[in-house]
């Protein structure tokens, strides 16, 4: 006899995976090495441990270990706030009067509102036991930023965030959590660095890029003392600490004998994707499962749909390493009227691998439909999606509507990411129905993909 299937699937604090899982030991094709931006050559770690911490510049570079244990201390920070639930749709399903069932794994019930807070505070764990007294980053919709400033005063650690300046703009109250935290927040581009400066010469009325962001958070951790520079999203560690996600979810799912048709993540850099989708994507890549898995990006942003695969900088002013990946190009800036987070230019490298090998889907949603769908999660869920996740949310729902159309049951499953309550200029341009959806046109990528450097490797 099967069993009921409650609201919440929730795992013990015993059940809290004590390992990340690493997807790659479990890839026959790899993605492609990091490359030296000077040499061309596979980047080292004494290459990396310039800019990072040793120990996920280690992680990085590991294509071989398939279980990393997470360190005493650090299961301790996660659990303040995991296991997150796994929760049953049923007032959505009933909404959408269909056969399938539909889940969701909520990443917000931590005090930043989003899954962001699982590779801060690893990264910052690292950072403390290294013996470094500070970090710098960047922040796009301001969920990293946040997480990191958490992360940073609870192991006692300095925070210079630089947050595209739009969003600083847009999303006031979320800059004033991270500097509640203690952190310096810098909207960028600024005059307080040369790449800064550099592109506001170039383009004085810029609203920003994460692009830009990055380039002035490194240069601040080279010319700091004991100062590093940690990343949210895009590098293979951040999937890797953002797996306790996948496995928790799987953990809960097997409690019940579910298994699901179709995992749904929404899709700027690859954290959450990847993180989501990893210990269900090792299984298909043994061949064990069948299951779809679809990755939602923003249409004004489209570096999977549109973009192109190869080897690019991660930041506007080309001072990091090569990774080969779906890219709009480095110097591809959003649309000022963007609001719905998911701003990067190019996509993790092993999901970009993934989808080049057809194990991955993914589709592009104008912000208008995203947020028509969060309303609804919202009014039928009782909890106010971030933009991010309502991505993931729209496709959600298109699926349970096909098979609403065809009569076939399937389990539906998605990460959300975490909540909206710092994004309500968003939602008040929604309503006062000023939100309009910006789709680049070929001639605007080209002016982004024109920056993707001209190296053998991409010819």
């Amino acid at each position: 006899m099967s069993k009921k299937i409650p609201t919440r699937l929730y795992l013990t604090e015993d059940e809290i995976p004590k390992f990340w899982y690493n997807l790659r030991a479990d890839m026959k094709d790899k993605p492609e090495p990091i490359l030296h931006p000077g040499t061309l050559q596979n980047a080292t770690a004494a290459d990396l441990e310039g800019v990072f911490c040793k120990e996920p510049v280690k992680q990085e570079l590991d294509d071989t270990t398939r279980l990393v244990p997470i360190p005493d201390g650090l299961q301790e920070f996660y659990k303040a706030y995991r296991p997150a639930p796994l929760i049953r749709a049923y007032f959505l399903e009933r909404a959408l009067g269909t056969p399938a069932e539909i889940y969701y794994k909520f990443e917000g019930t931590n005090t930043s509102g989003s899954h962001k807070l699982n590779s801060a505070g690893a990264q910052a764990y690292y950072a403390k036991e290294e013996g470094l007294t500070s970090l710098t980053t960047e922040t796009g919709a301001g969920q990293w930023g946040t997480a990191m400033a958490m992360a940073c005063a609870f192991y006692g650690l300095k925070l210079t965030v630089y947050m595209v300046k739009v969003s600083s703009q847009q999303k006031p109250y979320r800059k004033a959590l991270i500097e509640t935290y203690g952190a310096n927040l810098v909207p960028s581009p600024s005059l307080t660095t040369d790449s800064g400066k550099k592109i506001l010469a170039a383009n004085p009325d810029t609203g920003g890029s994460l692009g830009c962001a990055i380039s002035e958070a490194i240069e601040t951790a080279v010319k700091t003392d004991k100062c590093r520079y940690v990343l949210g999203s895009v590098l293979n560690h951040v999937l890797l600490h953002q797996s306790i996600i996948g496995q928790e979810t799987k953990a809960a799912l097997e409690k019940y004998d579910i298994k699901p048709d179709i995992i749904i993540g929404c899709a700027g850099g690859g954290s959450n994707l990847g993180g989501l989708i990893s210990p269900f994507m090792g299984e298909k890549l043994a061949g064990k499962s069948k299951t779809r898995f679809i990755a939602v990006e923003p249409a004004s942003c489209p570096s999977f749909t549109r973009g192109r695969y190869a080897y690019d900088f991660g930041d506007t002013a080309m001072t990091t390493p090569l990774l080969r990946m779906y890219t709009l190009g480095n110097g591809f800036i959003p649309s000022a009227n963007h609001a719905g987070g998911l701003r990067y230019h190019g996509m993790n490298s092993v999901l970009s691998k993934l989808y080049k090998d057809g194990y991955l889907e993914a589709r592009s949603e104008v912000q208008t439909d995203v947020f028509d769908a969060a309303v609804s999660f919202m009014k039928t869920e009782g909890i106010l999606p971030a933009p991010e996740s309502s991505h993931a949310i729209k496709v959600a729902i298109d699926e349970a509507m096909e098979c609403k159309r065809s009569g076939e049951k399937k389990v539906i499953l998605f990460g959300l990411t975490g909540t909206g309550y710092f994004d309500m200029t968003a939602y008040m341009a929604y309503n006062d129905k000023t939100m309009s959806d910006h789709v680049p046109t070929d001639e605007e990528l080209e002016r982004g993909f024109a920056s993707i450097p001209d190296i053998p490797q991409n010819k």
